[in-house]
């Protein structure tokens, strides 16, 4: 309740602080707002601004990979990955598994043009706002076919409507005005997914090398299977989460 309000606030005063000190013509000439504030302000010690960029992006590059490897680890508890993905280490009881899977797909989205930044950072934007509109979305759904669920945290639902539709501004407006090859790839990958998804997870039709490959990359990881996940819902819901009068709601 104080993380999120107060960066929005550095944000804010940040960018008036740009505004202050340098004009519209000055912030769109230049490539680098942040370094020409800095020489504007700071004088002599306006090498700290690179620095200061330089922990920033290190502290959110470093966040990221523990968040989305802990993504995937939740995903494939849930049975909606291959279960290897959900074990962790018997030492640190980090998911290793997971965080070298995310790691592997960052190396395979830059591979079509790894000397462009901007194509990596096209990839990210289309990819992780499309996933962020799908969880506000889903926010809302659930919300009105699931009113009587359990939420530890119950959010106003016009934040999420509001979110959902800034992330489906940011997820087509780019297309719009600049198709670009590097939003069909992403494309391509992500409904790539879905060739794994059906038959190893939906169908559950395990390859019978499956077996051999967990127990391999069980030793060769020193990974396993989590501890169970306690029931968050009253004894009164079913094993899916909601209650007998809410599944009778929908005959």
């Amino acid at each position: 309740m104080i993380g999120i309000p107060l960066v929005t606030v550095c944000y804010l005063l940040v960018n008036i602080a740009y505004f202050t000190v340098l004009s519209p013509a000055e912030m769109l000439e230049s490539s680098a707002v942040a370094m020409v504030f800095g020489d504007r302000v700071f004088g002599a010690a306006s090498f700290l601004v690179p620095v200061a960029v330089a922990c920033s992006t290190f502290g959110a590059a470093n966040v990221t990979a523990f968040a989305a490897s802990r993504i995937t680890y939740a995903a494939a508890r849930n049975g909606h990955m291959i279960n290897i993905f959900s074990y962790v280490n018997v030492k640190r009881l980090t998911p290793s598994p997971a965080a070298i899977l995310n790691g592997t797909i960052a190396l395979i989205m830059i591979i079509p043009d790894a000397a462009n930044f901007s194509t990596l950072i096209d990839y990210f934007t289309f990819t992780s706002w499309l996933f962020y509109g799908a969880t506000f979305l889903s926010v809302i759904i659930l919300r009105i076919r699931r009113p009587k669920w359990q939420r530890p945290y119950k959010v106003f639902i016009g934040i999420p409507a509001i979110c959902f539709i800034a992330s489906l501004y940011l997820v087509v407006a780019p297309f719009l005005e600049n198709p670009s090859l590097a939003y069909l790839y992403a494309a391509i990958f992500i409904l790539a997914g879905l060739v794994f998804y059906f038959p190893l997870v939906y169908f559950k039709k395990v390859p019978l090398f499956m077996d051999p490959l967990t127990s391999f990359l069980q030793q060769a990881l020193e990974v396993v299977p989590p501890p169970e996940q306690p029931n968050i819902y009253d004894n009164s819901e079913s094993s899916h989460g909601f209650s007998l009068e809410d599944e009778s709601d929908f005959h």
